[in-house]
Formats: C-alpha cells, sequence, structure tokens
C-alpha cells in the first residue's frame, strides 16, 4: 500500500487548505491524519473508517477541519477551515489494514510522505 500525500502550503490565520491522500493498493479499513509541530510528537488530528464512513476528530480541530473520501479515487481528503498559527506542522496520512483504535499511531500500518502546513499569524 502506497499513500500519496498533497495539498499542504502558506496561508494566514482564518484562511483555508484542503490536504488529499490518495492510497494505492488493496483495500484498507481505515484512513486517518496526523500531525507533528516542531519539537512534539506526532498527534491524531481526523480518521475516517473506509467501509462504514465513521468520522472521529480531535478535539482541537472539531468544527473547522472535516476529513471526508471519494471513493472511487480511493483518496481521503482533510478540509482545514478557520486555520490557526497553532496548526502548523507536517500533515501525515495514514492507513491500517484494520479497524483497531483512532487516534494511536501504533494501530496504522501505512503512512504517507508527509505535507507541511504553515499558518501565519
Amino acid at each position: 500500500v502506497q499513500l500519496q500525500a498533497s495539498g499542504g502550503g502558506l496561508v494566514q490565520a482564518g484562511g483555508s487548505l484542503r490536504l488529499s491522500c490518495a492510497a494505492s493498493g488493496r483495500a484498507l479499513s481505515k484512513m486517518g491524519w496526523f500531525r507533528q509541530a516542531p519539537g512534539k510528537e506526532r498527534e491524531f488530528v481526523a480518521a475516517l473508517r473506509w467501509s462504514v464512513g465513521s468520522i472521529y476528530y480531535a478535539d482541537s480541530v472539531k468544527g473547522r477541519f472535516t476529513i471526508s473520501r471519494d471513493n472511487a479515487k480511493n483518496t481521503v481528503y482533510l478540509q482545514m477551515n478557520s486555520l490557526k498559527p497553532e496548526d502548523t506542522a507536517v500533515y501525515y496520512c495514514a492507513a491500517a489494514d484494520y479497524t483497531g483504535s483512532y487516534s494511536s499511531t501504533a494501530s496504522y500500518d501505512y503512512w504517507g510522505q508527509g505535507t507541511l502546513v504553515t499558518v501565519s499569524s
């Protein structure tokens, strides 16, 4: 399984960005987004269970970020609105063969290369 993430960039506070993650290979149980700011651990952002569409968000992004999918393209998106400087991080998409925990990095089997999101104040 390969994951190709894209869509990062520089945006002013209050702006929006959309990240994409295209998955190639076999069917997956769940896909998610994590982020890692400089000097900090990688943290959960959002996840989606592929078969039933269950969605989960970190409290810090609820109401601002939306995860969605395109089944035909085997792609997951992360629409990020009302961005804040504290959202600045490298964003990683991840996928797993089994459901398990949605927020633990250990429960994901495959990782994309990361895309940088920078939010200026």
